[in-house]
């Protein structure tokens, strides 16, 4: 029996994720049916289009599976919130857990596409960025609001250092799924300690 291309499952672990992340913004601004759609498919699959662009190759997103696990999951929580209501939902965390692993699972990809590319230290961290950060970023600007990386307390600085681990550990020759699988868990839960206390990144002014 084939095995599936672990890069494909944390590919559909970070679409399950930001779509959800996606959702939830979209119902927070009161959009329609159409409206969460496009906002939690951009939010899902936006970076990894454009991280597939830069890399000259077919856009997953092209690819049957990945729109239909985002359509899927925009279905099921639509079901979802017309038995609880929204408010319900958004205080369990679901948000900030959602959007967490997605930013994770995106990172990794964005940063194994572009080691695998043979990208310099530069190619790897910009690659990784875009891919978790391009969904959200095309989503808030759609709907009118400042893209969260702008504002939020330690969100964009997670990337960075997923994509920084992973680079050493390749150079290192250390570069394997338990490693990679170690670097995602560590960066899932500092980014939820971050959010819980209130971490944030000194300012100029």
């Amino acid at each position: 029996m084939p095995q599936l291309d672990p890069l494909i499952l944390v590919d559909i672990l970070g679409i399950i994720a930001f779509t959800i992340s996606g959702f939830l913004v979209g119902a927070r601004n009161h959009l329609d049916i159409l409206g969460l759609i496009i906002a939690a498919s951009l939010t899902a699959l936006g970076g990894g289009i454009v991280r597939d662009t830069i890399l000259s190759v077919t856009p997953f997103a092209f690819k049957t599976l990945y729109p239909a696990t985002a359509l899927f999951t925009v279905i099921f929580f639509a079901l979802l919130l017309k038995i609880h209501k929204y408010d319900s939902i958004e205080k369990r965390w679901l948000f900030v857990v959602s959007d967490t692993i997605g930013l994770v699972a995106f990172s990794i990809t964005g940063a194994l596409l572009a080691i695998n590319a043979e990208y310099n230290f530069f190619g790897v961290i910009i690659l990784s960025f875009i891919t978790a950060m391009g969904g959200g970023v095309i989503r808030d600007i759609l709907i009118n609001q400042v893209p969260a990386i702008l504002i939020s307390d330690f969100y964009g600085s997670i990337s960075v250092i997923v994509s920084i681990l992973l680079l050493l550990l390749h150079v290192s020759g250390f570069l394997n799924q338990t490693t990679i699988l170690l670097v995602a868990i560590f960066s899932i839960a500092l980014r939820l300690v971050a959010y819980k206390q209130k971490w944030q990144l000194p300012k100029i002014v």
